[in-house]
């Protein structure tokens, strides 16, 4: 199928407007680490508790996500999206006035539901059928957005909480939200019809093709990113807080996390292409491998150059990771499923996020130190190294008879 070059042009267009989205959507995320110690003090709740919103937040999406995703593969991706981009700030704007935990869960809550799962998983789909070529390049390029809204707006955060206290900070944060989001989704069109893509991707698995079911392929790619996303939310949710303990300034640990996530950027590009040139399952097995390879050395580094170095290279393969395995469900899984396969790996994605960033918080209340929280980080990295090397023997058994 050849597109012209208007259509060609306009997917980028769409990449760019999902960019945008993912990073606010993924911002905020990351930003909840900035609020932590702030909200401690003010209210006096442990970290565990306050760990617990970020939670509530990733469920939220996760489960939304799917119930989302069935009206993106009827209906198309734009008016949901624009739904998420007209009220994505409102949760923030009600942040700014809390005054119990409960307030706290729920405003995190609606942000994940009706903001984040309404930005992101339907997008991802959208970029997907957007492109017939270089599918892992435009996601990789749509999902850079995430890495560079969690280093730069903890960043902001971490600025306006100095400068005006967390209320107003999450009072500005949720009017920008507002200001920058809504008039970009009103550029958003749907991607040319599912019938147009059927012969685009010689990788791309067709309807009717003999091989693994739509249903066994969702089932392992979620299986091991529920475990890659539990490994990586314990650094995402809680390097801040350790880099303070270990005697940084909060500027310092933010700048850390600024470059982690710059890293990230770059990373998440980089496990796009990788994954149009080597193949989707082993890019994402080099970036899990990355990742995973130095989880456990954060809370033992006294050197501020080696923090740096470490965060660099952690960047790099946690931000490939979640570039690589969208890849993985595009290209083997039938478009007329798409979203709702994405949404299913998200999913997982989502609960490894809030299993993996709330036991980080408890396990801290209880030993005082993160030494086991990025311990139990590493160990479900090395099961989502053996889930993938598995499911790659599965697939080639499978192609040999």
């Amino acid at each position: 199928m050849v597109f012209s070059l208007s259509t060609r042009n306009y997917g980028w267009m769409i990449v760019f407007i999902a960019f945008i989205l993912n990073a606010i959507a993924f911002g905020t995320m990351a930003s909840v680490s900035m609020f932590l110690k702030p909200l401690v003090h003010e209210f006096g709740w442990t970290r565990g508790s306050l760990s617990m919103g970020y939670t509530i937040m990733t469920l939220a999406t996760s489960v939304s996500g799917v119930l989302w995703s069935i009206l993106v593969d009827k209906y198309g991706s734009r008016w949901i999206s624009r739904l998420g981009a007209f009220t994505i700030g409102i949760p923030l704007i009600l942040l700014s006035n809390i005054e119990s935990l409960a307030d706290f869960y729920l405003y995190y809550f609606l942000f994940g539901a009706i903001g984040h799962a309404t930005v992101t998983g339907p997008l991802y789909a959208s970029v997907g059928l957007w492109f017939s070529r270089n599918v892992g390049l435009a996601l990789g390029c749509t999902f850079a957005g995430s890495a560079v809204g969690q280093g730069v707006i903890p960043y902001i955060a971490r600025y306006l909480i100095d400068g005006y206290g967390w209320q107003q900070a999450y009072l500005y944060l949720g009017i920008g939200y507002l200001i920058i989001a809504a008039p970009i989704s009103l550029f958003l069109r749907e991607a040319p019809s599912r019938s147009e893509f059927s012969g685009a991707s010689n990788n791309q698995k067709k309807e009717g093709k003999e091989g693994p079911s739509n249903l066994a392929i969702v089932g392992w790619i979620s299986f091991a990113v529920l475990f890659c996303c539990t490994a990586m939310s314990v650094v995402v949710v809680h390097l801040v807080p350790l880099l303070t303990d270990q005697g940084l300034t909060a500027k310092s640990a933010a700048n850390v996390l600024l470059t982690l996530m710059i890293a990230g950027a770059f990373g998440r590009v980089l496990g796009g292409k990788l994954a149009d040139t080597l193949g989707a399952i082993k890019s994402y097995a080099l970036m899990s491998l990355t990742q995973t390879s130095v989880i456990f050395l954060f809370p033992f580094i006294d050197n501020l150059y080696l923090t740096y170095l470490v965060a660099i290279i952690f960047g790099v393969g946690f931000s490939g990771t979640m570039a690589t395995f969208l890849v993985c469900v595009r290209v083997m899984v039938t478009p007329s499923v798409l979203a709702k396969s994405m949404s299913i790996v998200g999913m997982s994605g989502w609960i490894g996020m809030a299993f993996g960033g709330l036991q980080g918080g408890v396990l801290f209340d209880l030993t005082g130190t993160y030494y086991w929280s990025f311990a139990v980080g590493s160990i479900a990295g090395v099961i989502n190294l053996i889930v993938i090397f598995s499911f790659n023997t599965y697939l080639q058994r499978y192609k040999q008879g």
